[in-house]
């Protein structure tokens, strides 16, 4: 899966010749999709208790899961239908917003640093540190020097997270024009969604082309061996959950984390239990 949706670190992207519709691997439709990813649930959940109980050993790995996209394009429902399999106790969510007054006091890196998980933990980031060559090359929120830097800043910023044990998988989820439309009118549609509807949406919908010159220099740039990038159809959304599902196994398959051994006396502590 890694390897059908990796970004190779150097190459040029061109988002308009990928098929936000695609289905590059894996299941062709809805009914199989949904059904492949409710079996992946099972040993997500099983290897998140792993990697967490590993911690409590000493043990300082841990999963970041950084999630960027355009409008609607599923960060919170990947939140919702992916990162709901796991036991939130080990999980830590942080949908990052426009920069608090105190945050934009310190350099852009700091209040990202401030939220990454623990040893054991898996992080989800909806937004990020990508914020800031995103919107902020777009909108023109820094001067360009400064917004130059901010790439090598970042894949600095990785590299050391990757040395410190924490695995790193990042995502984008690509949704086309004709569909971002669709989900706005959808919540415009249902009162129920409303309080989901940001006029400022249609406001940075009309940007759309700068945005996708912004990203494709983020993926260009930012895509490394330590955190390379992933890049998932998203209009089909039972898709975006098998895709996003599976990477995760992967990486977590990879780290192989295992419970740790009890440090006390097992037959003793029975004895003494079953005494009392």
């Amino acid at each position: 899966m890694r390897e059908a949706l990796r970004l190779r670190p150097g190459k040029a992207v061109r988002l308009a010749a990928v098929d936000p519709a695609g289905t590059p691997v894996g299941p062709r439709d809805k009914a199989a999709g949904n059904a492949a990813t409710a079996l992946l649930g099972e040993r997500l959940a099983g290897l998140q208790e792993r990697l967490y109980a590993s911690s409590t050993a000493g043990d300082r790995r841990r999963l970041l899961l950084v999630l960027q996209g355009m409008d609607t394009s599923g960060k919170g429902g990947t939140v919702k239908h992916v990162i709901g399999q796991f036991n939130p106790s080990g999980c830590r969510i942080k949908a990052f917003k426009a920069p608090t007054e105190e945050e934009r006091g310190h350099p852009f890196l700091w209040r990202i640093a401030r939220a990454l998980p623990g040893p054991g933990e898996i992080g989800i980031f909806d937004r990020s540190h990508y914020e800031d060559v995103l919107i902020g090359r777009v909108r023109k929120l820094v001067p360009r020097a400064q917004l130059e830097r901010r790439y090598d800043q970042i894949n600095r910023f990785e590299e050391t997270l990757a040395e410190d044990g924490v695995t790193v998988v990042k995502v984008f989820l690509h949704i086309g024009y004709e569909e971002q439309r669709a989900r706005l009118l959808e919540r415009l549609d249902n009162p129920e969604k409303h309080w989901k509807f940001n006029t400022g949406d249609i406001d940075e919908r009309a940007l759309w082309p700068a945005y996708q010159r912004a990203y494709e220099l983020a993926l260009e740039r930012c895509g490394t061996d330590a955190a390379p990038w992933y890049l998932v159809p998203a209009d089909r959304k039972w898709y975006r959950n098998w895709a996003i599902s599976s990477l995760l196994l992967e990486h977590l398959e990879e780290l192989r984390p295992e419970y740790p051994p009890g440090d006390f006396d097992v037959e003793e502590c029975r004895r003494r239990l079953l005494a009392t």
